[in-house]
């Protein structure tokens, strides 16, 4: 993968703390939902409910589809990415508590929540390991993308 291209998806991804992720139901039909994640590197992790739709979902076909991008007053500045990977559970429940150490960091300007964070063992944690990133940059003409594979 071009450096440059992959310095412009981290910079996407560490800035941004919202995605849209879509997971295959058992019907053959999408869905998407908005979630929150951290990043680390490409691989991104986002927590679901231990019987929601989404986890589910990841239990039949761990194919994801997602999407990160700002809201800029410029249409002509929208940048972003989508991804196409592989959405899988963290089983560790050491690693599942250092992922969610890491929420916290990405929200630092939000209020405590109102309830307890849920613990490692009362949530599912997914990493998502992109296979391929299509990069959006308007900046470089209405629509621009570069598609990389992973």
């Amino acid at each position: 993968m071009d450096e440059t291209i992959k310095r412009k998806i981290l910079e996407v991804l560490d800035r941004q703390r919202i995605m849209t992720v879509a997971t295959v139901r058992p019907d053959g039909w999408p869905q998407a939902t908005t979630v929150g994640y951290v990043n680390e590197g490409l691989n991104l992790y986002f927590l679901c409910g231990l019987d929601s739709q989404k986890a589910r979902n990841l239990a039949q076909d761990d194919r994801v589809s997602l999407t990160i991008n700002d809201d800029p007053a410029d249409v002509m500045q929208i940048t972003g990415v989508s991804m196409a990977g592989h959405a899988r559970q963290i089983e560790d429940l050491a690693e599942a508590a250092r992922i969610l150490a890491l929420l916290p960091l990405k929200y630092p300007d939000s209020p405590p929540p109102p309830f307890p964070m849920p613990t490692a063992d009362e949530v599912r944690i997914f990493r998502v390991t992109p296979s391929l990133v299509s990069v959006l940059d308007y900046s470089k003409g209405f629509g621009h993308t570069d598609l990389v594979t992973v």
